[in-house]
């Protein structure tokens, strides 16, 4: 079993920065890729941002890339998700997730999911 627990959520006003964190512990080898989800109320969850543990290469959804960077730090099974010049449609529960694809781009790639964090951008 992979544990993952994110933070730093949070109230931020539009325009400006978050950083979430989300530990992993547990059997975190059986993870290949990491990689954050949103939801929103009334909306399905969608994707974000992901990274694979190995290499570090990234991947982006199209409505955060050039504003949000996700990073991670593999001695501390810790994963980052730098968010900037955020935006009152980036309201919503943040996921991290973790599974045995390099890139998880889709919900049905992700085995393991945290507890979520809420972020809120007021206008």
């Amino acid at each position: 079993q992979v544990q993952l627990v994110e933070s730093g959520g949070g109230l931020v006003q539009a325009g400006g920065s978050l950083r979430l964190s989300c530990a992993a512990s547990g059997r975190t080898f059986s993870n290949a890729g990491m990689g954050w989800f949103r939801q929103a109320p009334g909306k399905e969850r969608e994707f974000v941002a992901a990274i694979s543990w190995s290499t570090g290469n990234t991947y982006y959804a199209k409505s955060v890339k050039g504003r949000f960077t996700i990073s991670r730090d593999n001695a501390k099974n810790t994963v980052y998700l730098q968010m900037n010049s955020l935006k009152p449609e980036d309201t919503a529960v943040y996921y991290c997730a973790g599974g045995g694809r390099v890139f998880l781009t889709s919900t049905t790639d992700v085995n393991y999911w945290g507890q979520g964090t809420q972020v809120t951008v007021s206008s």
